[in-house]
């Protein structure tokens, strides 16, 4: 009962209409499911992906609307960083950056690779990182469509990165709940902090690591526009999703137990410094009900909100999805 991977990564955005043309327009990503927060079907819950919308490569938004602005510390989901094929395509995407107006880093080594730190339109932090040099679990197949050319393009989710007061809880539920093993650690580019912490979890590589900041010298997060919600981690079915219900409850974690997202089944739970966790089967995937290259076209819902379609509707304001 192994953890696969990072199963997609869901963060905060104010402005769906911004958010869509960014990631499609800019970072070349697919959308492959524009539908609703099931708990707050008022709001668009888009997911963004890879060419069929496979699990590791899902990195999805929340829109809450004049949503305040995320204020970074720790008990949070930190960075997330988007696999890239080669060193060479940091390059090409310093370019890009540059001529779109996003702001960036610089190329630097980070836990052995080579990285480029960029922030969105609504300041979340990611860093695009290369696979020059990976060898644990496969990335996603770049949509064909993509204004960025294949050989460059994002391929998926690589390490997530979470930034506590203090390690020690956390640790034991990554390694002695989760399975995660610890790998190595890196340098802090922050002066008089410990090194960053890197576990990692089924065949290990970038898809498949989870790296541990401990911060001293920041308040709690506050929440709001660019900021992560929650990170999923990959079950391979249904009847695993099961055993780690039965594992979290033995470990007396307060949890959602069984949800149904339609898309995928999934569990949540909150670790002792507040990092909200998922566990997401990876199927039955995107195509359930759309065909693959209508993906994201328009608005999908749940069989539970189908009769809801009008009203729902009639609240949203429009994607422009056929640019």
């Amino acid at each position: 009962m192994n953890l696969k991977g990072i199963h997609h990564v869901s963060a905060m955005t104010a402005k769906a209409k911004e958010n869509y043309p960014f990631y499609t327009d800019i970072l070349g990503l697919r959308l492959i499911k524009k539908t609703v927060n099931q708990d707050n079907p008022s709001v668009y819950h888009l997911f963004y992906g890879d060419e069929q919308g496979n699990p590791g490569t899902e990195l999805t938004f929340f829109e809450i609307p004049h949503m305040a602005p995320n204020r970074e510390g720790v008990s949070s989901i930190s960075a997330t960083s988007l696999r890239v094929p080669s060193n060479k395509a940091l390059e090409f995407w310093m370019k890009r950056f540059d001529d779109y107006g996003v702001k960036h880093g610089e190329i630097s080594e980070r836990a052995g690779r080579l990285t480029l730190e960029f922030r969105d339109f609504e300041t979340q932090r990611f860093f695009l990182v290369s696979d020059e040099n990976d060898n644990g679990i496969k990335s996603g197949i770049p949509w064909d469509k993509s204004p960025v050319p294949t050989e460059f393009a994002i391929t998926g989710l690589g390490p997530v990165q979470l930034t506590v007061r203090r390690t020690e809880s956390t640790i034991r539920v990554l390694t002695d709940l989760l399975g995660f093993r610890l790998k190595n650690s890196f340098p802090s580019t922050i002066e008089n902090q410990q090194p960053i912490m890197v576990f990692e979890t089924g065949e290990g590589g970038s898809g498949a690591e989870i790296h541990l900041e401990e911060r001293t010298d920041l308040k709690v997060q506050r929440l709001g526009r660019g900021g992560v919600h929650h990170v999923a981690l990959r079950a391979d079915n249904e009847d695993e999703l099961y055993q780690w219900i039965e594992k979290i409850n033995d470990a007396r974690f307060q949890n959602s137990g069984f949800v149904d997202r339609f898309y995928f089944k999934s569990l949540y739970f909150r670790e002792p410094n507040g990092i909200l966790f998922e566990i997401a089967t990876d199927g039955p995937g995107f195509t359930t009900d759309e065909e693959l290259e209508h993906l994201g076209e328009s608005l999908a819902l749940p069989p539970f909100l189908e009769p809801k379609r009008a009203d729902i509707e009639s609240i949203l304001e429009p994607l422009d999805t056929n640019r």
